[in-house]
């Protein structure tokens, strides 16, 4: 892709009301741009890391047992009252009346979507256990949204759904999920806390959640250094006691965002949506269901919050939006020998199954360069008169800033290596 052909509105400043580290940087480097409080435009770079991101998801919810399918954002009201939940979360709910007269909301979340759904086609212990996932559009009314993405009122989440006849089954899935989750936060680059939590307006009796120590968490974790324990905030916690775990380090307090949140729910939807099976002893029994949630638009902030520096960002390579960044720098009569150079590249690692973006913009270097360490790219090809002269190109690594002049015909296996 050639940047000017793309559409990368970068931006030199900060942008007023920008606290965090990660709504800066999303802001500058032209992966969203917000249309007004808590409501966000996806960017093509944005948009890119978000589908690696969703890809990483894809992988592991099948290698799960999970199945994708796609849920409405438009739900019934009458649904949630069933469970009562239009009461629990009635505060953030966006609901209206359609030109029906019929009382809607725009789906803060699935459960009782999900539950009507299965519970009209499931009717035998034969078909169970199911396990279902959907990547959506989810809506709340946050009186206070945060950090850009962070907390919005328009986010994107994965979230997915077992069901099974009995508990044994449900911490089978339970466990195929914990795992699943780990391996996803694992393979965006990310180091998460995995704490006991309570379950809140969810409901059941066991939860976990997955989190990620950052400046901006709205959350409190407990921490020991010498062993990597964590633990969540309690009510009697107190920073400086000894670790439960190793007995010699001692916990410190951190702040995190959390990602992701899985629970056992037991019978509270399906026993409330009457989502009931016969089982093989005939009778009927409602469905023990389990409920994985992952902050799919938070990922994106938490893996800048945690990979940046003071340029700008450094994606890890498994969810950068494009694998190497070309840089061609004019160089007067060599302008045409250094763009047809920078051309032969692009093909040639294009041809390798490398996404590959040319800064071909009319611009100087220094400008490139700004902007090349603002969106992060993890390797940098650099071709200037300067090194051409000698028969050699510049290779930069965006994480390390190690620089390397190899010679033209070993700059291909030096990119790929």
């Amino acid at each position: 892709m050639y940047w000017s052909k793309y559409f990368i509105p970068t931006l030199k400043d900060v942008p007023i009301g920008a606290e965090a580290i990660s709504h800066q940087l999303s802001l500058r480097a032209g992966l969203v741009h917000m249309l007004t409080s808590g409501v966000y435009s996806y960017l093509p770079l944005g948009l890119k890391v978000l589908k690696k991101i969703e890809d990483i998801i894809r992988d592991e919810m099948q290698e799960a047992g999970a199945t994708e399918l796609f849920l409405p954002v438009l739900h019934p009201i009458e649904l949630w009252k069933k469970t009562g939940r239009d009461q629990v979360l009635d505060e953030v709910m966006i609901k209206f009346k359609d030109n029906r007269g019929r009382e809607m909301c725009l789906g803060p979340t699935h459960e009782e979507i999900i539950t009507d759904l299965v519970g009209s086609f499931v009717k035998s212990y034969r078909q169970l256990p199911v396990c279902l996932y959907q990547i959506q559009t989810k809506f709340r009314d946050e009186l206070r949204t945060r950090f850009g993405i962070v907390r919005a009122c328009e986010f994107i989440m994965k979230d997915a759904y077992s069901f099974d006849r009995d508990v044994e089954g449900l911490k089978k899935n339970y466990d195929r999920m914990y795992q699943a989750y780990k391996n996803v936060f694992k393979r965006c680059g990310l180091d998460v806390a995995i704490i006991a939590a309570d379950s809140g307006a969810m409901g059941g009796d066991v939860s976990h959640e997955f989190l990620v120590p950052a400046a901006i968490g709205e959350d409190t974790i407990y921490h020991c250094p010498s062993c990597q324990y964590y633990e969540g905030a309690g009510e009697t916690q107190v920073e400086g006691r000894d670790c439960p775990s190793c007995k010699k380090g001692k916990l410190e307090k951190q702040v995190a965002i959390e990602l992701g949140h899985i629970f056992q729910l037991g019978t509270k939807y399906s026993a409330a949506q009457e989502a009931f099976f016969i089982d093989e002893d005939g009778q009927q029994k409602p469905m023990i269901m389990g409920c994985y949630g992952i902050g799919v638009s938070r990922v994106i902030a938490a893996i800048i919050e945690t990979n940046n520096d003071k340029k700008g960002i450094i994606w890890p390579e498994c969810v950068s939006p494009f694998d190497i960044e070309i840089i061609p720098i004019a160089g007067g009569d060599k302008s045409a020998e250094i763009n047809e150079l920078a051309d032969r590249f692009y093909q040639e690692l294009t041809a390798k199954g490398f996404d590959v973006l040319v800064d071909d913009r009319d611009e100087t270097a220094g400008f490139k360069f700004n902007d090349a360490d603002l969106i992060g790219i993890p390797k940098r090809l650099i071709v200037g008169k300067k090194n051409l002269a000698n028969g050699e190109v510049e290779i930069k690594c965006r994480r390390t800033s190690e620089i390397k002049l190899v010679k033209i015909e070993q700059a291909m296996e030096a990119l790929v290596s």
